[in-house]
């Protein structure tokens, strides 16, 4: 466990609340905060403007309950900034405990900045998106400078942005394992191309490597919750566990030892793909060799032959990598591989990713108790036939109640059995016993 504490920069009544909302003590939560094995995302500047004193702040990382972050944001051949932001607002309707965006199209401030006043969870964004669309031409990705890098994490610091990827672990050292690989799709991570066609052309570092030290300079100035990017994520199950993958985690963990020895938060992002067999070791992999660092997946995806339904796919993988010691999920929309998701496709994966986080937490170490509590309470009202509690509790009791009312029974079960349903059946018989 790192010896280096992180610099602890919340109020001791923010504090309190996250310890009871995640049902652990305060001091418990200090101590994961100060070794950097939890996080809490929140720029400094989110507490300066009105709109945003409300802000809910998430714990991330060791003991806590398994979050979920949905992506959302344009792009360029579909640029509709306010259904990004009602995708946004969607997504914390039906539980997501943090929005990033991903925007590539149309105005990039405005978007991002108006979703940061209208959702009051953690915002996330990936910096170099916009540092090379600053630029015009096809060639704007291999013209950017290391300052048009670092001027774009400073510009969403600015705004009040919470955690930002950055890709510092695609180096030149990850680059020579990769051109040594056998991958069928080489590098799927869109920030992780960037960086590596960024080096190949220019023959040069990753400046977000080379220069970390003035990064961690900014990020600390903010208050900003660095997300080490996973640009050498597997992208099909073939390629899961390879070396250009695990050459990455281990500058990672490197990384993340130099983020709590300057007091700032770091959390790492992984796959990705990976069948059902990998997970367990890949996540055990990653958190040792990042020192137990707070650990964000996309997935992992544990088949690569399910388009449209990716978002099961998705919360499959996520389940059992929760179950493993994973922290964070990143929900996957029915579109991913296929399209630009819309709003019902956000709030689909949203609720399909949190069911995965919930199964995750039935497991899991610190909130097993908490979370079958909900699941007993869920088994009584079953067995007392009491609807309207069932419904209460259901993750979307919206849908819950339509399909009840689809087709309603004249007794007071559903009707899959009516009166010949098992659970009123033998209660009745108990009784007269």
């Amino acid at each position: 466990m790192s010896t280096n504490p992180v610099t602890i920069n919340w109020e001791e009544k923010e504090l309190k609340k996250v310890s009871l909302a995640e049902g652990l003590s305060l001091d418990k939560l200090k101590r994961l905060l100060e070794t950097g094995r939890v996080v809490i995302p929140r720029n400094a500047k989110r507490v300066s403007g009105t709109e945003n004193r409300d802000i809910v702040l998430k714990a991330i990382g060791e003991g806590m309950s398994t979050k979920v972050n949905v992506n959302v944001g344009t792009s360029k051949d579909y640029v509709n900034p306010e259904e990004e932001v009602e995708k946004a607002k969607i997504a914390v309707k039906y539980g997501a405990d943090s929005i990033m965006d991903l925007s590539t199209g149309g105005n990039l401030d405005e978007t991002r900045r108006t979703i940061l006043k209208e959702v009051n969870v953690p915002v996330g964004t990936v910096p170099i998106y916009q540092a090379a669309l600053g630029k015009a031409g096809i060639r704007a990705v291999v013209d950017m400078s290391p300052d048009d890098m670092f001027n774009a994490v400073r510009k969403h610091a600015k705004d009040g942005i919470d955690f930002v990827t950055i890709h510092a672990g695609v180096n030149l050292n990850s680059l020579e394992r990769l051109r040594r690989s056998e991958r069928i799709l080489d590098v799927v991570s869109r920030g992780g191309a960037f960086l590596v066609a960024w080096m190949i052309h220019n023959e040069q570092e990753n400046p977000f490597y080379e220069e970390y030290d003035y990064l961690l300079e900014v990020a600390k100035e903010y208050g900003l919750t660095l997300s080490l990017g996973d640009g050498m994520r597997p992208g099909c199950i073939s390629d899961a566990s390879d070396r250009a993958k695990y050459m990455e985690v281990i500058i990672l963990g490197e990384l993340v030892k130099l983020a709590r020895e300057e007091g700032v938060q770091a959390m790492v992002e992984g796959p990705g793909h990976v069948p059902l067999d990998e997970i367990e070791a890949s996540v055990k992999t990653i958190k040792h060799i990042t020192d137990f660092a707070p650990l964000y997946l996309l997935g992992p995806l544990v088949t690569d032959i399910a388009p449209g339904y990716d978002h099961f796919v998705s919360s499959i993988g996520g389940a059992i990598a929760g179950m493993y010691g994973a922290d964070f999920l990143c929900m996957v929309s029915p579109s991913e591989h296929l399209a630009l998701p819309s709003v019902d496709d956000v709030k689909e994966g949203t609720i399909v990713t949190k069911i995965a986080a919930h199964a995750a937490d039935l497991v899991k170490e610190g909130q097993r108790e908490r979370a079958r509590l909900l699941d007993d309470e869920m088994a009584h009202a079953r067995k007392n036939l009491d609807w309207k509690r069932q419904l209460e509790l259901a993750i979307n009791p919206e849908e819950a109640q339509r399909i009840r009312n689809s087709r309603p029974s004249e007794s007071d079960a559903c009707s899959i059995c009516g009166d010949l349903c098992a659970i009123k059946m033998v209660k009745e018989f108990l009784k007269r016993k």
